[in-house]
């Protein structure tokens, strides 16, 4: 009792501290993505929070599996290390008592990922989907940020606004540029308005401004001063998203004989397995041999996790295809991990290796003295 209160107080203290690691390098990951997207003008600057949001949910079940699997293995580790593991073969119990206690620790680990796999991650997805249509789908004026040069080019426009003031919606100090290569036209004005008219037309009117309109790397330009000058706002256009796989409801997916959705289906079962089969595997990988150092088997551990993982997109792109059966697919990584581990249990309960014979034992040849 004692020993499962201090392994799974030492489990959690590692994996609080490796789950924080993981979400903030996702974090600082997805944010230098977003911004690029953002200062390409690709995605507006109110819609980054939301994404980073929804894209978290969506790699949330991958970083609680690679959590337990570094905590477990971290934690046997230094077992090895500190001669730990050496009193507890001494008390007579094997290395397989170890797997009751992290099994227990595990569990409520597997089961929010089996929730996250099969319902958070896909309703993350149709979220941030949905909500990408809607950014793509405003008008341009709405996504204009004072300070900053915004591109627009479905529009082949470059445009830049001083200050909006909220309570009359006037625009001060707007600039505007054409992006087309046969014709240059610049706008500038110091102040604008947007004029709606009574058929639903919308128009940004500018006021005491110039307009220069030329052809690139000639001399001939026209400059033209006006008092007011008014622009369409060109209406948002309705994009379509195709609908995804992976935002479709897992009950949607068990009754589609689809092979798309079958793949699917196959990765959302295949990662609480997957997590399943790591847990057990850290416990004979986590072996130290002192007088050799650690570095072994953290690399063993990323190895098999890489082909673990890898193994599986590559079993999921058959099963897409129509390549390979379903029901196969979800055996044959699955079972030959658990065979694995199997198999490295065994090895490290052994006295004698695999590929060494055990001594025979010799015959007593001392006879007895005469009397």
């Amino acid at each position: 009792m004692i020993f499962k209160h201090s392994l799974i107080r030492e489990l959690t203290i590692t994996s609080a501290g490796l789950f924080i690691v993981a979400v903030a390098i996702l974090f600082t990951n997805l944010i230098l993505r977003l911004l690029g997207r953002a200062a390409g003008g690709r995605l507006d600057t109110e819609g980054i929070l939301p994404m980073l949001g929804f894209y978290v949910l969506q790699y949330l079940h991958i970083l609680l599996v690679i959590t337990l699997f570094l905590s477990v293995l971290l934690t046997v580790t230094r077992a090895y290390r500190d001669s730990e593991m050496i009193v507890w073969f001494s008390s007579g119990r094997p290395l397989t008592a170890w797997l009751r206690p992290i099994l227990a620790y595990a569990a409520p680990f597997l089961f929010t990922t089996l929730l996250l796999s099969l319902f958070l991650t896909p309703w993350a997805q149709q979220q941030r989907q949905q909500y990408q249509q809607q950014l793509e789908s405003r008008d341009e004026i709405s996504m204009l940020a004072p300070g900053l040069f915004r591109e627009f080019r479905r529009a082949g426009l470059v445009v830049y606004i001083e200050s909006i003031n909220s309570f009359n919606g006037t625009i001060k100090n707007v600039f505007l540029q054409s992006i087309d290569k046969t014709r240059s036209e610049t706008l500038s004005a110091r102040s604008a308005f947007i004029d709606t008219r009574d058929d639903g037309e919308r128009f940004l009117v500018m006021e005491n401004g110039n307009r220069y309109v030329g052809v690139p790397g000639s001399a001939n330009y026209q400059v033209i001063q006006f008092t007011q000058l008014g622009r369409r706002i060109e209406p948002a256009e309705q994009t379509l998203v195709e609908p995804s796989t992976r935002a479709e409801q897992t009950l949607s997916l068990l009754s589609s004989p689809n092979p798309a959705r079958k793949g699917e289906l196959f990765w959302r079962l295949s990662i609480p397995l997957m997590g399943l089969m790591l847990t057990i595997l850290a416990i004979p990988l986590g072996y130290v041999n002192n007088r050799m150092g650690r570095s072994f088997n953290f690399i063993a551990a990323v190895l098999i996790y890489l082909i673990y993982s890898n193994s599986l997109n590559i079993l999921q792109g058959l099963v897409m295809h129509d390549r390979l059966s379903f029901w196969l697919a979800l055996l044959i990584p699955h079972g030959l991990a658990f065979i694995l581990a199997a198999l490295l249990l065994h090895h490290r309960i052994r006295i004698y290796a695999f590929w060494r014979r055990p001594p025979r034992p010799q015959a007593n040849n001392d006879t007895p003295p005469r009397s």
